[in-house]
């Protein structure tokens, strides 16, 4: 039986469970008084008595639950809590990486002779899980469609469908797709309905308000917040799932998110919400000034009027997040040597940081993919995707100004 994390005051307001909530004396123990959860580094917890037929890798709250970290740990139930709170979900599972915490969740609710529908610009890392191991190894059957045309998905789910899996935005282009109405077909053919939730994070976006059955954050990404914690957490209502992914967390993978990282990303998520309202706000006035730009063919960001589903982010988020795309009018060599002139902007892969990141799909996370397969998924060689931090806006600007200098 997984533990349920919902919590029982439900009036608190969301930065005040990004603070708070989930962190106090650990059960069975004097309380010391800590604001802050200590790191429990225990590798095994000393037992009150015997019980006879325990299952131990099951959760028994009539019993101290904490046997073996690998089973349960204070750090990490402290922050599965929290994690649930802002999502205002029953369950919150922390995984080691992202990555761990997406395969959890679809081993959670697909077997050998399902159909899965994903949407084709999917993370890499979740690409290539899907096509190489479900799909060639595990007799999983995947089908990739433009999630953007809610139209494609009702035509690609069918009866064999066991799982939906979407994530909006999509990285590097930022399309969306309409989560509601996605969640109504997979139900519809009785399929979970998950959603990559990483680049919107829950304090944009809500995934299980609006449907979804599961979802997924990376918190490497917006939640840490500081480039230091590798992690994925996973949120539902499922009584079925949350069991799932409980046994794959602490039996079948054994990849529970460490102690120390699960003090990182409480740490990252008490100031979880001033950060998301600095990266939007840097964001948006870093999209309207490149959309405004003669150097610039296009520029991806949800927040703008110009993008094309402006209008579903608008009704399914309550704000736009801190990535954006922007495509330079240049070739390849002109946006190297944009990216090169940069210098408060630093070059790397990843997001959600406190610091401001460029990153170059065409050269950097889809260079394994054929030039042609790019161009038609809309990767252009100056496609330059952009992670904005929170340092003053006026110095992020006068540094791409330095970039177009260096093209002129």
């Amino acid at each position: 039986m997984a533990r349920q994390h919902r919590p029982a005051d439900r009036a608190l307001h969301f930065d005040t469970l990004s603070i708070k909530y989930g962190e106090g004396a650990t059960p069975g123990e004097p309380e010391p008084g800590d604001v802050v959860s200590p790191i429990h580094l225990a590798t095994t917890f000393a037992v009150d008595e015997v019980i006879e037929d325990r299952d131990w890798t099951e959760y028994e709250p009539e019993h101290n639950e904490f046997v073996y970290s690998r089973l349960a740990n204070p750090t990490r139930h402290a922050l599965e809590k929290r994690l649930a709170a802002l999502h205002d979900a029953d369950y919150g599972f922390a995984f080691a990486a992202g990555l761990s915490a997406i395969s959890a969740t679809i081993m959670s609710t697909v077997e050998p002779g399902d159909h899965v529908v994903a949407f084709e610009q999917v993370y890499s890392g979740t690409d290539m899980m899907l096509r190489e191991l479900f799909d060639a190894r595990l007799d999983v059957d995947v089908t990739f469609v433009d999630a953007a045309d809610t139209d494609a998905v009702a035509d690609a789910v069918g009866p064999e469908t066991a799982l939906v899996w979407m994530e909006s935005p999509t990285n590097p282009r930022m399309k969306l797709c309409d989560i509601a109405a996605i969640a109504d077909i997979a139900h519809d053919h009785g399929a979970t309905l998950g959603v990559d939730n990483t680049f919107m994070s829950p304090y944009f976006q809500q995934p299980l308000e609006l449907g979804a059955d599961v979802a997924v954050d990376a918190t490497t990404k917006f939640l840490n917040g500081h480039t230091d914690s590798t992690g994925g957490a996973v949120v539902t209502d499922d009584d079925d799932i949350a069991d799932e992914l409980w046994r794959l967390q602490v039996v079948g993978y054994g990849c529970g998110l460490p102690p120390f990282d699960c003090y990182l990303v409480l740490r990252g998520l008490k100031t979880f919400p001033l950060r998301m309202r600095e990266h939007e706000a840097n964001a948006t006035a870093i999209a309207e000034y490149l959309d405004d730009h003669e150097g610039v063919s296009r520029v991806f960001y949800p927040g703008l009027e110009s993008h094309p589903q402006h209008d579903l982010a608008e009704s399914q988020t309550s704000g736009h997040g801190g990535v954006l795309s922007v495509e330079l009018d240049a070739t390849y060599d002109e946006a190297i040597a944009f990216i090169e002139a940069l210098d408060v902007i630093e070059l790397a892969v990843s997001l959600g940081g406190v610091e401001t990141l460029a990153e170059h799909p065409a050269s950097m996370t889809h260079n394994t993919i054929p030039r042609a397969e790019r161009e038609r998924m809309g990767i252009s060689d100056s496609l330059l995707r952009l992670s904005i931090g929170i340092e003053h806006v006026d110095d992020l600007i006068a540094d791409l100004e330095s970039g177009f200098a260096a093209i002129e």
